[in-house]
């Protein structure tokens, strides 16, 4: 197999057990890789997420946030949409649209308070 140039992003986590039943509500496969509990990788499909413990997070005074390019995000969108997220408040889901800059994107807002954008080029 090819080996390809990726960025991976790294978001925080104050309870893995909960980071964990979040994201695989969204259709991720998560799994603690650290023997100590404290780092877990999350896949869905091509998309990789990895999670580190941070405990003392406030999630509405986080910056963190990363964003995935996807080839489909109207099908994404409606498949992520199953979670039933709320559009308001921590956690939430934006609803999808066309953006002046040129993407379709929506946004997620998971319980740590990172923001992950979701968008395909128009």
């Amino acid at each position: 197999m090819p080996v390809h140039d990726i960025a991976i992003p790294q978001l925080p986590a104050r309870s893995m057990v909960r980071t964990i039943a979040f994201y695989s509500r969204l259709g991720f496969d998560v799994e603690v890789v650290s023997p100590a509990g404290d780092y877990a990788i999350g896949h869905r499909g091509a998309l990789e997420v990895h999670f580190f413990h941070h405990p003392g997070l406030i999630p509405q005074e986080s910056s963190f946030g990363c964003y995935f390019r996807v080839g489909d995000v109207d099908a994404l969108y409606a498949q992520l949409s199953t979670a039933n997220l709320p559009g308001a408040g921590i956690p939430r889901m934006t609803t999808l649209e066309n953006k002046p800059w040129g993407m379709r994107e929506f946004a997620i807002v998971d319980d740590d308070g990172s923001l992950i954008r979701v968008g395909q080029v128009l």
